[in-house]
C-alpha cells in the first residue's frame, strides 16, 4: 500500500469519527463501560492467580520419620526422597527444631511446651517441597510407602480443593473476560454497520468507478481501531488510580501474608498494556464482522 492510499484511509477514518456524531460517542462510551468492567476484572484475576500461585508455593510435605530410625535410616529416607523427580527440596528438621518453631509459633502461650524441652514428644521431620505444586499429591503418596516413615502429612483433602479451586476460578475469570470483550465487539460491529449502511449509496459510488472491496473496507476498519483506543482511555485512568490508591494505602494493612497484590510498577503499564491492545482488538475486529457481513458491494 502506498503512504498516500494509507493517509487517505487514515482520514477517511477519522471523518467517519466525527461525522457520525452521537453513534460514535455511544459506540465509546460502550466501549469504555466494557473495558473498564474486562480491566477492573482482569486486574482482580491476575492479583488473585499471584496470591493463588503463592500459597499453592506455600504447600508442604511433612514426613515424620518413624522414632526407631537411626541415623543410617534417616539419611537414606532423606536421599531416596530427593531422587524423586517431582521433588524440589527436602530439608531435614530435628524434634528439637520443630519444637522451636511450635514454641514460637504460639507466642508467649507457647512457653507452656518448653516442658517438653527434657521429653520431646515431636518426630524428626523431613520438610518436602514439589518442584510443581500440583505433584504434592503424588510425591506424597510415593513417600508413604518409604521405609522409616511413620506418616504424611500434607492436608491431603485442602491441598487437593485448592488446588481444584484455583483451576475453576481461572477458568471462569478468563470466560467471563472473553465474555465481555465478545459484547464490546458485538456493539462496535452495530455501529459501523449502520454507518455502512448509511453511506451505502456513496459505497456503490466508489464501486462503480472501480474501488476496490479492499480500498472501501480500510477506512473502517482504521474508525474501528479509533474506537477502541478511544474507548480506552478512560479505563486505564480510572482503573490505574483505583489500583494505586490500594497500592499505597490498603497494602499496608493486610496482614495476611498470602495476601500480596502486584507491584503497582510494572504492573500498571502491563495493565495499560493489555487494556489498549483489547481496546483496539475490539475495534478492529468489530470492523471486520461489519464489513464482511454487511458491505453490499
Amino acid at each position: 500500500m502506498k503512504f498516500s492510499t494509507f493517509k487517505r484511509h487514515l482520514r477517511e477514518g477519522l471523518k467517519n469519527i466525527f461525522r457520525n456524531g452521537w453513534m460514535t460517542v455511544a459506540s465509546v462510551g460502550a466501549v469504555t463501560v466494557t473495558l473498564i468492567l474486562v480491566g477492573a476484572f482482569l486486574a482482580l484475576m491476575l492479583n488473585l492467580n499471584q496470591m493463588a500461585t503463592k500459597v499453592e508455593e506455600d504447600v508442604e510435605i511433612d514426613v515424620l520419620i518413624d522414632p526407631t530410625s537411626d541415623e543410617g535410616d534417616i539419611t537414606a529416607l532423606g536421599e531416596k526422597i530427593k531422587k524423586l523427580d517431582q521433588v524440589d527440596t527436602a530439608v531435614f528438621s530435628s524434634k528439637d527444631e520443630e519444637l522451636k518453631k511450635l514454641i514460637k509459633s504460639f507466642g508467649e502461650e507457647g512457653q507452656s511446651w518448653e516442658l517438653y524441652e527434657q521429653d520431646n514428644p515431636l518426630r524428626h521431620v523431613y520438610i518436602v517441597q514439589a518442584k510443581q505444586p500440583k505433584d504434592t499429591i503424588k510425591v506424597a503418596k510415593k513417600i508413604e510407602g518409604f521405609d522409616s516413615v511413620e506418616e504424611v502429612i500434607y492436608g491431603k483433602d485442602v491441598v487437593k480443593r485448592l488446588f481444584e479451586f484455583n483451576k475453576y476460578a481461572r477458568n471462569i475469570g478468563l470466560a467471563l473476560i472473553a465474555g465481555l470483550v465478545f459484547t464490546a465487539i458485538f456493539l462496535i460491529s452495530n455501529t459501523i454497520k449502520i454507518t455502512i449502511m448509511a453511506r451505502s449509496k456513496e459505497i456503490g459510488i466508489m464501486k462503480l468507478v472501480g474501488a476496490t472491496n479492499g480500498f472501501i473496507r480500510w477506512p473502517f476498519f482504521i474508525e474501528g481501531m479509533f474506537l477502541g483506543i478511544l474507548g480506552s482511555i478512560i479505563p486505564i485512568t480510572f482503573i490505574l488510580t483505583g489500583y494505586y490508591y490500594i497500592d499505597h494505602n490498603v497494602q499496608d494493612k493486610i496482614t495476611y501474608h498470602f495476601v500480596d497484590i502486584l507491584p503497582f510498577y510494572p504492573f500498571a503499564w502491563q495493565l495499560s498494556l493489555i487494556i489498549l491492545l483489547i481496546g483496539t482488538v475490539i475495534g478492529i475486529w468489530g470492523s471486520v464482522m461489519s464489513v464482511r457481513k454487511f458491505l453490499k458491494v
